[in-house]
């Protein structure tokens, strides 16, 4: 199982952006059939874009902007993002959602005698592990939370198995 994320955020703003434009042509469409003045002049309009040429500025500034845009869109539908739902050994639909592992991950750390505060970055081929301690010797804390994090990486068995990569903040001085 590999699920992949929605593209909501592309999607999203698109959405806007043509439902503005929408709302915006339906406002004046309206206001012209009312026989009031319109908020956006179409003969003005185009008046002003068919006086433009092909090499000016503006015209040259907004398809490059345009274009951008498009190469963005298209990018962000056809690259695949992060897994959400991690894929595990045995049977092939079994999975564990990202955050939940990396939930569990951050709980078997934070287990760890000496440990203060955790914070973890579940990223495709590492886990880091940021550990916080108050202890003026936090000897073996490192190796305590690296063995703790991949025991439950071992429990769970994911089909890529990330390397545990851990940092140790001591908050009290050893002087």
């Amino acid at each position: 199982m590999k699920r992949r994320p929605r593209r909501t955020t592309p999607a999203v703003l698109t959405a806007l952006v043509v439902t503005a434009a929408g709302v915006l042509a339906a406002t004046v469409a309206v206001q012209l059939i009312l026989g009031e003045r319109p908020w956006l002049d179409y003969g003005a309009l185009a008046r002003r874009l068919h006086e433009l040429r092909w090499a000016d500025l503006p015209v040259v500034v907004t398809g490059g902007f345009v274009a951008l845009l498009g190469l963005v869109l298209v990018l962000a539908a056809v690259l695949p993002g992060k897994l959400t739902v991690l894929p595990l050994r045995g049977d092939p639909d079994s999975g564990a959602a990202r955050h939940s592992l990396g939930s569990t991950l951050r709980a078997a750390a934070a287990r760890v005698d000496g440990v203060e505060k955790v914070r973890l970055k579940l990223r495709r081929r590492t886990v880091r592990v940021r550990v916080r301690t108050r202890r003026t010797r936090p000897d073996g804390i490192a190796d305590a939370v690296r063995v703790a994090v991949a025991a439950r990486l071992d429990r769970i068995d994911p089909v890529r198995r990330p390397e545990v990569k851990v940092r140790l903040r001591a908050l009290r001085s050893t002087s």
